[in-house]
């Protein structure tokens, strides 16, 4: 590499390592403490603040990384927050802001987002809406988080979910042509009531449907793998039927409905770098710090970070970027 790049002795790998390392410790450093209660003030205080801009949407998504050592994956949580338009239109709408962490690792998740939408001027006033894909670990990150949120499941990790299902059932239609249609045919129509936000109805036609793939599994046994498909996709309605709202409705409003515009920010943040034609391996502490620093970098606020470090550092520049 030295013959081609200008590698010296002293920007060997290991050393950009421990460089960015300490970067991404002293960041965290500077994060106040994880509190269950984040909010300051009483509802009274809340209702005097001026008007807010507007609603902040939060899309919050994760990735798999391979740990070290060969010991299989971990998840990494991350998200892009986008704050719709400013109240005052003299003022420019914030540019979006990226977020990522070690759920497993960090200390602080509920108090780093706390931060980050902070940063975009989010009041207690304010509207925001969070989408996430409706696990455990991202309905504790979020709940709670604000007190005029609003919580819903990503459409497309629930369609997603029924379209494995429609997948396993095709095995079952060769083996059992009718019953199989049947299944087919409930599946659309639970996909149809939680379009519409009829969870009940969505939920009873998945109960029926259980009970007839139990009186199917002892002569077929493609149908006791797609029972438990059926199973813990129940499982999964139940937990976020609070979180399920009429999407058809949404849609037509022009109201988001899915954290497509996550995608780019996991491949960003997470899947080009971490995943994707990459053989590395990753500690959960490495790949939690290195999180920190790509995600500033993402948004421009990494110089901006050693400039608040370092009143000496270099002006900003006022030339314009080259295109």
């Amino acid at each position: 590499m030295k013959d081609v790049l200008p590698v010296a002795e002293t920007l060997n790998p290991e050393t950009v390592r421990q460089h960015l390392h300490a970067t991404a410790t002293k960041m965290e450093q500077a994060l106040g403490e994880e509190k269950d209660d984040l909010f300051e003030g009483t509802e009274d205080d809340w209702e005097t603040q001026p008007l807010p801009d507007g609603p902040m949407t939060i899309g919050i998504d994760g990735g798999f990384v391979r740990a070290r050592r060969k010991t299989g994956f971990f998840e990494v949580t991350a998200g892009k927050s986008i704050v719709a338009f400013r109240w005052k239109e003299a003022e420019d709408i914030p540019s979006a802001k990226r977020f990522g962490f070690v759920q497993t690792y960090d200390t602080k998740p509920r108090r780093r987002l706390w931060e980050l939408l902070k940063s975009q001027g989010m009041q207690e006033n304010q509207a925001v809406l969070f989408l996430s894909d409706g696990g455990d670990t991202v309905r504790s990150l979020q709940t709670y988080l604000h007190p005029a949120s609003t919580h819903i499941i990503d459409w497309f990790h629930l369609a997603m979910k029924l379209t494995v299902l429609q997948q396993q059932n095709k095995a079952f239609i060769e083996d059992n042509p009718e019953a199989g249609a049947h299944v087919a045919n409930t599946l659309g129509r639970v996909k149809h009531y939680l379009w519409h936000g009829n969870v009940d109805k969505a939920l009873e036609c998945v109960g029926l449907l259980l009970f007839d793939l139990d009186v199917q599994r002892c002569r077929f046994p493609v149908a006791a793998k797609l029972e438990r498909g059926v199973t813990e996709f129940d499982t999964y309605i139940r937990n976020n039927q609070n979180f399920i709202p009429n999407f058809g409705e949404r849609y037509r409003q022009g109201d988001a409905i899915s954290t497509a515009f996550v995608e780019s920010t996991i491949n960003q943040v997470v899947s080009k770098r971490f995943v994707k034609k990459q053989q590395m391996q990753w500690s959960q502490k490495g790949a939690h710090l290195l999180l920190q620093t790509r995600t500033k970098a993402l948004d421009g606020d990494l110089e901006g970070v050693f400039r608040d470090w370092y009143p000496q550092f270099r002006p900003v520049s006022t030339t314009s970027p080259t295109p």
